[in-house]
């Protein structure tokens, strides 16, 4: 361990106590996306008092803060700030929101991080620049609260990554480091686990099957059934499945938003909402037009209407092993604080989407997930069973990972976003996304 490694740690360590306060704060008071105005409020407080200059309310929501030594890339920590709605959970809000995915650990772990690094002897130990940014939104919100801050916000895409991407806020970022509560291996006698699995995308899909309205019992025959026209749907999606292949882990899961009016008149609307999941956008695209070719085949059977409102969803995220820099940083964590370490098990794919896959879409991601807590994400189980693993340990990691970046004149972030190969240009990206609107 060299010397600007254990500052890093002793910078940390020494203000733990205050880290695992505000941790339970965070924890005790989820948000939900591009609403999180305390969370946000919060974290932009904790990094004026560290004397940087600071920029709030970034699509909604995100903070953002710069610190620069000489030249060489740039960098961002990013955290998330949102909650999710989950009003089982112990902790959740009056509202219904908890933080029973960890993102609140997030921004514990790129505040952490900003303590360490705007240290004068670290600071001077890199070569670049780093951005500490706390985005919005990364759960995907229903429509309603989509069509409520497209008016209130201006907010047009649907995830608070790449709405940032959008208003240019990840113009002059080189590269992303990430950092999440486990995904996979949950259970396991694992800490840190680096690297980022394979992970799919998805688009947003809102059906509104129109009928006619008609005294059920008296004159059915004067009606339309929409609900009848959504339900032949559903049986037809069901026996659409098996063209599935295995490999593009395809998810499609719908649920009904509205069913009808009253239980003595033919439901003349019924409105579906559902997300459409693959591993890759070719396999998201196939499938759409199969969801779409069952819902209008069965509102033609039925001489209903289905009229279909695609909204964007989130890439895929491709699969990224464990880089050396990773291991480096890990190495130290190990050595001194006698963490467990391990890589993503490689050739994995993970279900579940995320608004990082527009961000890898356009730039390399450095990403590392941490334990700490128990119960399944999403969960009321979800629970934090060891506080400095699950919320001082990544802003250790966080600081380090940034460190071994911008170390020796920065030539491994250099050569990580040289040797990135990325799917979109940003004009590319916007592009594409663009379709979806």
């Amino acid at each position: 361990m060299d010397k600007i490694e254990a500052r890093i740690l002793k910078i940390i360590d020494d203000h733990a106590e205050e880290l695992q306060a505000l941790a339970q704060d965070l924890f005790d008071h989820a948000e939900q996306g591009f609403h999180e105005y305390e969370t946000a409020g919060k974290a932009a407080a904790f990094l004026k008092r560290l004397g940087l200059q600071t920029r709030e309310k970034l699509a909604a929501t995100g903070v953002k803060a710069t610190i620069t030594n000489g030249e060489g890339p740039h960098i961002a920590l990013i955290g998330e700030l949102d909650g999710l709605s989950c009003p089982s959970h112990p902790h959740a809000t009056e509202k219904g929101f908890a933080h029973a995915c960890g993102h609140y650990a997030q921004i514990i772990s790129i505040l952490g991080a900003a303590l360490a690094l705007t240290d004068p002897e670290v600071k001077e130990a890199l070569n670049g620049s780093v951005t500490f940014f706390a985005v919005p939104a990364e759960e995907f919100l229903d429509a309603s609260v989509r069509a409520e801050v497209l008016e209130t916000e201006g907010i047009k895409y649907s995830g608070g990554k790449s709405e940032l991407i959008r208003r240019g806020e990840f113009d002059d970022i080189d590269l992303s480091v990430t950092d999440h509560s486990l995904m996979v291996a949950r259970g396991e006698a694992v800490d840190l686990l680096l690297g980022d699995s394979a992970a799919s995308g998805f688009i947003g899909k809102t059906v509104y099957m129109h009928g006619k309205a008609a005294h059920a019992a008296a004159a059915p025959h004067e009606g339309v059934n929409a609900l009848n026209a959504a339900s032949l749907a559903m049986s037809a999606l069901g026996m659409v499945r098996e063209t599935f292949r295995e490999k593009d882990y395809v998810r499609v899961h719908p649920y009904f938003r509205k069913g009808g009016e009253a239980i003595n008149i033919v439901p003349s609307e019924v409105v579906v909402d559902m997300m459409v999941r693959a591993a890759s956008l070719k396999a998201i695209e196939e499938t759409s037009r199969k969801v779409d070719n069952c819902f209008k085949g069965a509102a033609m059977a039925i001489g209903a209407e289905a009229e279909i409102v695609d909204a964007q969803g989130y890439m895929p995220v491709p699969e990224c092993p464990a880089d050396e820099v990773l291991w480096r940083a890990a190495d130290v964590l190990k050595e001194e604080k006698g963490i467990r370490v391990k890589e993503i098990p490689l050739g994995q794919q993970n279900a579940a989407s995320t608004d990082l896959g527009d961000l890898a879409a356009i730039m390399p991601i450095v990403n590392f997930t941490f334990g700490g807590t128990t119960g399944a994400l999403h969960s009321r189980d979800f629970k934090v069973e060891s506080p400095y693993i699950a919320n001082i340990m990544p802003a250790h990691m966080m600081a380090l990972t940034a460190y071994h970046l911008l170390k020796d004149g920065a030539k491994d972030a250099k050569r990580i976003i040289s040797d990135y190969k990325p799917e979109f240009t940003k004009e590319e990206y916007l592009t594409y996304v663009e379709k979806m609107h």
